[in-house]
């Protein structure tokens, strides 16, 4: 039998990047004095940007129709029923699950306590706390450009959640995926890291708004070492050519490492219920401190809001 014949290319546009380069590069050969004639293989050629064969990108296509129009918003199940291969660069994996059916009416939530699983906290959100440019002005939370790759999302977080007759909710988070370092650019170029948590979560309240306080651990745990070598636990007790000045004021917080833990709030309201799956769903807005750098300096407040999910069991 004679071998298939190899795969097509399929061929993509070029970028406007492409366009720019290949128009300066035309600019500068008029120029030179260089006629189109004295290339006359490479002028009469198609040029093509970028090639990749239909094999490759048959591999991410069902993704891709799941995805699109819908900014990457699958159900759980959808989730479930994709390969590595769909998942892998697409950013799916940074997401969390939507419910496409259920009830907007949070009565239908029966009271009980149930056990929730699959937790997951997808932020669409980052700002921080700036000190307002003009004299006398409030302080506010300015928009940031995310400098981390998708690997943000909170997910797999399990614990209690408990419903009374009257709506109110006791909400406890207790293990999982409950921690990832973020790092924000705020509009002056100053970078700004945190660790987004909701560790140890106590929230209580009713359906459409139950809030409660959470654990921030410190970004740096003790055995870390600054650039001095200087760490909580382990490396030198300071790095100062005269060691009788280790305890000086304007250098004891850079000498003396901290990680104590840290306090956040966080605000849930459930928007979906589905009974039958006994899937929730809802948005959430938390404030929280960022990194101190091990003690150095002052932290800063971060909002995050987003989206966030889990399944009910009893």
């Amino acid at each position: 039998l004679a071998p298939p014949p190899p795969a097509p290319y399929t061929l993509s546009p070029c970028t406007p990047r492409q366009l720019d380069k290949m128009a300066m590069t035309m600019k500068m050969r008029s120029a030179a004095g260089v006629k189109a004639a004295a290339r006359p293989a490479r002028s009469t050629r198609a040029v093509v940007c970028k090639a990749q064969k239909a094999e490759v990108a048959a591999a991410t296509l069902a993704a891709t129709a799941l995805i699109a129009g819908s900014a990457n918003a699958l159900t759980y199940d959808e989730l479930q029923g994709l390969t590595y291969l769909q998942v892998k660069g697409t950013g799916i994996a940074n997401t969390c699950p939507v419910l496409s059916s259920g009830s907007t009416n949070l009565k239908d939530l029966k009271a009980g306590s149930y056990k929730i699983d699959k937790f997951c906290m997808e932020p669409t959100s980052f700002t921080v706390k700036e000190e307002s440019p003009f004299k006398g002005g409030e302080d506010e939370f300015v928009p940031t450009r995310l400098m981390t790759r998708l690997t943000y999302t909170l997910d797999a977080m399990s614990g209690s959640f408990k419903v009374d007759g009257a709506g109110n909710v006791e909400f406890k988070e207790q293990d999982g995926i409950d921690y990832a370092p973020v790092t924000v650019q705020l509009p002056g170029g100053e970078r700004v890291a945190f660790l987004f948590t909701v560790k140890s979560l106590d929230a209580k309240g009713t359906l459409d708004s139950f809030s409660g306080d959470f654990t921030v651990p410190s970004y740096r745990g003790s055995s870390f070492l600054d650039p001095k070598g200087r760490g909580g636990s382990t490396g030198y007790d300071n790095a100062v050519a005269l060691p009788a000045r280790a305890d000086a004021d304007e250098l004891l917080k850079e000498n003396v490492k901290v990680t104590k833990a840290l306090k956040g709030s966080a605000v849930f309201s459930v928007a979906k219920v589905d009974p039958a799956t006994g899937e929730i769903a809802g948005v959430f807005e938390s404030i929280q401190p960022s990194d101190t750098d091990l003690g150095a300096k002052p932290p800063k407040d971060i909002k995050i809001t987003g989206l966030w999910y889990g399944q009910l069991t009893n």
